[in-house]
């Protein structure tokens, strides 16, 4: 297999144009996220996204110019040019090397996998031959391509932050760590100018072809690592999938980010307020270490710079043989010999003993630049289902942080709230007790949260329609209740900001 790339050129334009015609080719045979479903079938479509390749031959032995496709860029499997030439411009693919001819067949040079954008748009992602989904080992394998240099395709961690991301107008943009060129593809629907960045130069050229072929505008691509390549200069919004892996070395340009522990994410989150325009987001995936005698909360939360609120998520952790494991299998090593596979072992462990690491976690960072004296930084573990996307649900929390950063709780007492859309009361409690032991109120959007409260908080949030202020509300419940009202507004602030805090309740008028 060749290592050589496509060679489109935005700049060129009749390289353009015939990148225009392959992506006209591409639609008009209904290669697309929505086609391939319809075409294959669930259970093979699923079967794919787990490198198992039967279904989904077994699915297009027919000759329709789809089934074509699929073969030749889904599959890698090489097809007769005759039957390549009713679904493909061969000769311009050809020309700009999307295919290679072998005789009488052609076959692909690069993956191209369809992928649905957030509004149905159909674009397509490129990446290495083997290495669009199931990480580097792949469909068929790499090739003959330098593992250190290889460009995945799109995987569960490229779709989490494309959801995550605040949808929020940008002039400028940042993917740094671009890899495939996603993030930069999802950001350029609503930034005027998209950097994108990396460490390895191959991902930069696959990246512009991604764009191409998906028919955004080209991002401006730099070579280099972390904020090295965009000097001092400054966006509105950053976002970055980083080589995150906690790992001994850095085997694999695309995962190992070759510094000591978790130092690249740290530095990475440090440096990002310094790139950031007042009220800019910088958003990535991250692994940290559970240290023995350390809180991994603290330890996260010291590395958020001054002058940023911050919302940190732990999705997952897993002990530090589950993540070695995970990640040697990542790497091939499982299929060394078993003496090769025990010394890698070994040095992973190694490495966590070194540290002191017990444990990995993973989750969500978001900074905002807010310049605030005293920054809102919310850290938290929710490995629970949630809403995808949330760059909605992003957005408001940082609202919320603002709205309760300024509002005393006099203003609050004040304040006009809405129940949130779609949350429910639940009751639990023995059956036939006549009170339930504990009320919960649970979101079925964003989050998805669910949040023990008291009688006073299950009735207050119940009758927020935004009609009355909190504190008449307040006064209501306790003649209800027989309670003393100056008491109740006393103690009921703290329960109001938490369900304010998180999105039970949203605030609406002037103090919204």
């Amino acid at each position: 297999m060749s290592t050589h790339l496509p060679t489109t050129d935005v700049r060129d334009p009749a390289s353009r144009a015939r990148t225009d015609r392959m992506r006209a080719a591409l639609l008009a045979a209904d290669f697309t996220a929505d086609g391939l479903l319809e075409l294959l079938g669930a259970p093979a479509y699923a079967a794919l996204a787990r490198s198992e390749t039967v279904p989904a031959l077994r699915a297009t032995r027919g000759g329709s110019p789809l089934e074509t496709l699929v073969r030749l860029f889904l599959l890698q499997r090489p097809v007769a040019r005759a039957r390549a030439e009713a679904a493909l411009p061969v000769a311009d693919c050809l020309a700009d090397g999307w295919l290679a001819e072998d005789g009488a067949e052609v076959r692909a040079r690069v993956d191209v996998r369809p992928y649905g954008g957030p509004e149905g748009q159909d674009w397509w992602v490129v990446s290495d031959l083997g290495c669009a989904v199931g990480g580097a080992g792949g469909i068929r394998g790499a090739g003959q391509v330098d593992r250190s240099e290889l460009v995945l395709g799109v995987g569960g961690a490229s779709t989490t932050l494309a959801g995550i991301t605040v949808p929020t107008p940008a002039g400028r943009a940042l993917d740094l760590g671009t890899g495939s060129g996603i993030q930069a593809l999802h950001a350029s629907r609503h930034a005027t100018h998209v950097t994108a960045t990396d460490l390895n130069p191959r991902a930069l050229r696959i990246a512009a072809l991604t764009l191409a072929l998906s028919g955004a505008a080209p991002a401006e691509l730099r070579e280099g690592s972390l904020f090295e390549p965009v000097g001092e200069e400054t966006y509105d919004l950053i976002v970055s999938n980083p080589p995150f892996v906690i790992s001994p070395g850095a085997r694999l340009t695309y995962r190992d980010g070759g510094m000591g522990g978790d130092d690249l994410c740290r530095t990475l989150v440090q440096q990002a307020a310094a790139h950031l325009n007042d009220g800019g987001y910088c958003q990535l995936l991250a692994n940290w270490q559970h240290v023995e005698g350390e809180e991994w909360t603290d330890r996260v939360r010291s590395w958020v710079p001054r002058g940023c609120d911050a919302w940190v998520v732990q999705r997952e952790v897993q002990d530090i043989t589950q993540y070695a494991e995970l990640w040697l299998r990542d790497a091939g090593d499982h299929r060394t010999s078993p003496e090769e596979y025990a010394a890698r072992y070994d040095a992973w462990l190694d490495e966590f003993e070194a540290r002191g690491t017990k444990a990995v976690g993973f989750g969500w960072i978001t900074l905002r630049k807010s310049g605030a004296d005293e920054p809102s930084i919310t850290v938290e573990e929710w490995p629970h289902p949630v809403e995808q996307p949330l760059g909605e649900t992003v957005v408001g929390h940082f609202a919320r942080q603002d709205y309760l950063r300024r509002t005393d709780d006099a203003a609050l007492l004040a304040g006009h709230f809405r129940l949130a859309g779609e949350v429910v009361q639940e009751q639990v409690g023995l059956p036939g007790a006549e009170d339930p032991e504990h009320v919960v109120l649970r979101q079925h959007r964003g989050m998805r949260r669910a949040t023990k409260v008291d009688t006073v908080g299950a009735g207050f949030a119940g009758v927020c329609d935004g009609s009355l202020p909190a504190g008449r509300i307040l006064d209501a419940i306790a003649q209800l209740m027989g309670e003393d009202p100056v008491l109740l507004r006393d103690r009921t602030p703290a329960a109001i900001r938490m369900l304010v805090e998180q999105g039970f309740l949203e605030p609406v008028g002037t103090e919204g």
